[in-house]
C-alpha cells in the first residue's frame, strides 16, 4: 500500500503555481486555517463513512473515485474497503496525516493529493465518481470550484455533491462564516447542462454517524448527477 502525500507532478504545473517545500499546492492561508482546526482537537469527525455516500454508492460498480476534502480520511478508506481505487484530497496536511495513518491500520491504499480542488491540476474527466461531503469549497467569480468539481467526471461517471440543508440561508457571524464565501450544491446545479442528467436533487433526513462535527445538522442537500458525455 502506500500512503505518500504529494501533489500532482512539478512538470505538469506552471511556476507560479508550484507546490510548497511540503507538497501543498494551494493558498497557504486556507491550509494554515484548516491545519489549526484540526489541531485543536485530537480527532475533529466520527471515523466514521457520511451516511449519504453510503446510501449512494451502494447501487454503483467501483472505479476511480475522487474524495474531495477528505478531512481524516473515514470516506476514503472505506471507499477503498468497497473495492474503488480512491484519490483523496485535502488542504490539512494535519488530517491527511492522520488519513493515512488511518489507511496503513486498514491495509488499504489511497492516494493523498495536498492541494485545493482549484490548484489541484487532477487529469480531467478521469473519475468515475467524485464525491464532496460537507465540502468548504470558496467560491470564485469564475466559478472555478463548481467547475473543477464538473471536469473532474469522467463520461458516465456521478458526481456527488452534499451539504448541510439550509447553511446556504444563514446570516454571517461573528465566528467568520459567510455563506456567500462559499460554493453551494445549487451552484453546481446551476452549471449543468445536455451533457448531464440529474439523478438526485433534493433536501432528506441526514444520516449522520454518532459523534464529530457537525452532528448538530439534522437534513442534508444531495444532489447526485450523472455525466453523459
Amino acid at each position: 500500500m502506500t500512503d505518500d502525500i504529494a501533489g500532482p507532478p512539478a512538470s505538469d504545473i506552471p511556476s507560479a503555481m508550484l507546490p510548497a517545500a511540503d507538497g501543498y499546492l494551494g493558498d497557504p492561508a486556507v491550509r494554515a486555517e484548516w491545519d489549526d482546526r484540526y489541531a485543536d482537537r485530537h480527532q475533529l469527525w466520527s471515523g466514521r463513512p457520511n451516511g449519504a455516500l453510503v446510501a449512494e454508492v451502494a447501487g454503483l460498480t467501483p472505479g476511480r473515485v475522487l474524495d474531495v476534502g477528505c478531512g481524516e480520511g473515514a470516506d476514503a478508506v472505506w471507499l477503498a474497503r468497497g473495492g474503488w481505487d480512491v484519490t483523496a484530497l485535502e488542504v490539512s496536511g494535519v488530517a491527511l496525516e492522520r488519513a493515512a495513518g488511518h489507511a496503513r491500520d486498514a491495509g488499504v491504499t489511497v492516494r493523498w493529493v495536498h492541494a485545493e480542488l482549484t490548484e489541484a491540476a487532477l487529469p480531467p474527466a478521469s473519475f468515475d465518481l467524485v464525491s464532496a461531503q460537507y465540502p468548504a469549497l470558496l467560491r470564485t467569480p469564475g466559478a472555478a470550484a463548481e467547475r473543477a468539481l464538473l471536469a473532474a467526471v469522467a463520461p458516465g461517471g456521478v458526481l456527488l455533491l452534499v451539504h448541510h440543508a439550509g447553511m446556504d440561508e444563514q446570516q454571517p457571524h461573528d465566528g467568520g462564516f459567510d455563506p456567500a464565501d462559499y460554493v453551494w450544491p445549487s451552484m453546481v446545479a446551476a452549471l449543468l447542462d445536455d451533457d448531464w442528467c440529474v439523478e438526485t436533487d433534493e433536501r432528506r433526513p441526514r444520516v449522520a454517524p454518532e459523534g464529530g462535527a457537525g452532528a448538530h445538522h439534522h437534513d442534508d442537500v444531495v444532489l447526485r448527477a450523472r455525466r453523459l458525455r
